[in-house]
């Protein structure tokens, strides 16, 4: 790297415009991991909606989707706009009848809800953590959406949770009166 490239790169960050600031590696990593995790778990919910028998949990899981799509296609943009290559992505999954699965074989619905409970936590922490590396406002302000959003969502499995009698509470801690 000469010393033009450096001066432009230092004149990029302190310009005001976010899309004239290079990535720097944290955010390129970050980026490029929430990309290929949302993959992942894209297809893995795909095959979830497989053993689905409930509608509700069908329907939010197909929501999760959506929004792991939708988050992909901005960071996709972004990546390439940087020139980064993306991760590779599994294929789609196909469509299975719920019927045609043994039962040894099939996913619960509660097993279903607390894994993308337990996703959509992990989701927030990592966005959580990507707000606090990046230098660049905009990637700061697209994660600070994609915690909203998150957030929104995981009320939204909490409230199926205890409708459906899935969550299953730790040990609550009730004061006693009694003095021994």
């Amino acid at each position: 790297m000469n010393i033009e490239t450096i001066r432009s790169a230092i004149m990029g960050i302190l310009s005001g415009n976010p899309k004239d600031e290079p990535m720097h590696y944290g955010e390129v990593y970050s980026t490029w991991m929430h990309l290929s995790v949302n993959n992942g778990l894209i297809a893995a919910y795909q095959t979830f909606i497989n053993h689905i028998g409930d509608e509700d949990l069908k329907k939010l899981v197909q929501e999760a989707i959506d929004a792991m799509k939708g988050e992909n296609s901005q960071i996709e943009e972004l990546l390439k706009e940087n020139g980064i290559a993306l991760p590779p992505a599994p294929p789609e999954r196909p469509v299975a009848n719920l019927e045609d699965i043994p039962p040894g074989a099939k996913f619960s619905d509660p097993e279903i809800s607390a894994a993308v409970s337990k996703d959509v936590a992990e989701g927030l922490v990592a966005c959580s953590t990507v707000i606090g590396q990046v230098i660049r406002e905009d990637i700061g302000a697209m994660y600070g959406q994609f915690h909203m959003a998150k957030a929104q969502f995981g009320f939204k499995m909490l409230k199926l949770n205890k409708s459906k009698g899935w969550l299953i509470p730790p040990p609550l801690q009730v004061k006693s009166t009694e003095k021994t």
